[in-house]
């Protein structure tokens, strides 16, 4: 009887026994994943717990205590030990099942449509089931006091997560770190809108801050563990996409969001990019599969734009005449991303078009200007079938600035650009003979030298290409 406990224990012994032997976040996951296994097995309790009657904190503190149990279990695991590490396998599957019927997690996993359908789940793929479901339920709540009161509980559920896997990244455990950086991973991704919000952000800015870009991975003289680049290889397209959504509908941080998101794609872009294209390096990069999808998504596309920004901001920069380093990889990377996503909006395409050009223009290594001609043209095209062939404004627009600032330095290379982009889209350069032939001009009489011959020439092998409107400007020219 509750009376009968002793003193130190009143005025609610229940709890504080709970408390003492399975929520305390210094108890061992052996002994915890024991003693709530056989205490969730008593139905009465569990009735207790949900009945209201009980603290409201009580069923969230088995479900923590159970999620740092499932984060900690490689503390605990050793070669040395196999029968202790069994033994909390068996005991960490139990509390799974019994945690998943909790009546505050069941109705979760109900809302979401997300019930287990195997008998006994294990706890890795159970802890995703409810990451996600917390994720789901979260979407589709419409009033503000229902979203708040989740994000509260939700926050309940986690604890100080990072605390729990601070051993990991001291101790440097391959598996401890996989599990860890693939759970903080699914809550990144499926509570990406939860975790916006102002009573949730911090929890999100100190996983940016511990996981994807603490200061020992951004010291560039030192190189950073071999476990800790396995794990985020694996995981940081969940990282991505969590941290795009959240950048996107944050009221108050949205900004500091984005910055710390081309920061982390930038980070990691150049980390995992080979010095020269190979196949596997490239289409693997765990950035690039962050941006792929089958079919496009706002969600998704917002994504690309941000990765396009940074490639067109970080590494498609020339410094003068002198081209960016890991020139072809990045390229390489460049044309898997446009040619994996069916994109068709013309700001999104466009990002990369005038460094592309710059390529062309500037770059003889054959490998870059293949690439950069496969950039070009994989753009063109899509605009062109999106538009049903006709011209893209902002497609000509890129094409008109690139004329006005290159035409009077590099007269040659710039038609020979132009002739590469009118073979797939005669009309659209055609809109430019105007530009062209006023440029042209221009030049000749700045010089005083009259006709610039070879100039003329390279103009005139381009008009060739624009049908009519080519042919009239030829006559134009040969009045002059």
């Amino acid at each position: 009887m509750p009376s009968s406990a002793p003193q130190d224990l009143q005025p609610h012994p229940l709890q504080a026994i709970m408390q003492c032997f399975g929520w305390d976040e210094m108890l061992c996951p052996l002994l915890v994943t024991r003693y709530l296994s056989h205490l969730l097995q008593n139905g009465e309790l569990v009735g207790w717990m949900g009945s209201g009657s009980a603290s409201g904190s009580a069923q969230a503190l088995c479900v923590r205590a159970w999620f740092r149990c499932v984060l900690q279990q490689h503390l605990h695991k050793s070669p040395d030990n196999s029968r202790a590490g069994k033994v909390l396998d068996e005991q960490l599957a139990e509390l799974t099942r019994l945690v998943l019927r909790l009546p505050e997690i069941d109705s979760l996993l109900q809302r979401a449509s997300l019930q287990p359908t195997a008998s006994k789940l294990e706890p890795k793929p159970a802890l995703a089931l409810f990451i996600k479901s917390v994720g789901r339920v979260y979407a589709t709540l419409q009033l503000l006091a229902e979203r708040s009161s989740l994000v509260c509980k939700a926050l309940e559920y986690v604890g100080d997560v990072l605390k729990f896997i601070k051993p990991y990244l001291l101790n440097r455990s391959s598996d401890g770190l996989q599990l860890t950086y693939w759970t903080l991973g699914c809550v990144v991704k499926h509570w990406s809108p939860l975790l916006a919000t102002i009573k949730a952000q911090s929890l999100l800015l100190r996983i940016v801050d511990v996981l994807l870009l603490p200061h020992s991975l951004l010291q560039q003289e030192k190189a950073p563990p071999t476990q800790v680049l396995s794990a985020l290889r694996d995981t940081l397209p969940l990282y991505l996409q969590g941290l795009s959504v959240a950048a996107s509908v944050s009221q108050t941080q949205g900004a500091y969001l984005r910055q710390q998101l081309r920061n982390v794609i930038a980070q990691y872009v150049s980390r995992f990019l080979p010095a020269t294209p190979t196949t596997g390096a490239v289409a693997n990069h765990p950035v690039l599969l962050a941006g792929c999808e089958a079919t496009p998504t706002p969600r998704g596309a917002v994504l690309r734009r941000t990765i396009l920004q940074v490639l067109r901001d970080n590494f498609l920069q020339f410094k003068g005449h002198a081209p960016p380093p890991r020139l072809a990889a990045v390229l390489s990377f460049l044309l898997e991303l446009l040619r994996r996503n069916n994109d068709t909006d013309p700001d999104l395409l466009t990002i990369t078009l005038p460094p592309a050009l710059r390529c062309l223009m500037l770059v003889n290594e054959p490998q870059v200007k293949r690439l950069s001609a496969d950039c070009l043209q994989l753009i063109v095209e899509r605009r062109l079938s999106a538009a049903r062939d006709q011209p893209c404004e902002q497609i000509i627009t890129v094409l008109r600035t690139f004329v006005e600032e290159n035409e009077a330095v590099y007269e040659l290379q710039v038609y020979s650009v132009l002739e590469t982009v009118a073979i797939l889209s005669p009309s659209t350069v055609s809109s430019l003979i105007p530009v062209l032939s006023r440029t042209l001009r221009n030049i000749e009489q700045k010089r005083g030298l009259g006709r610039n011959i070879s100039l003329r020439n390279a103009y005139k092998s381009l008009l060739g290409l624009l049908g009519e409107a080519g042919q009239a400007e030829l006559v134009s020219l040969d009045e002059d």
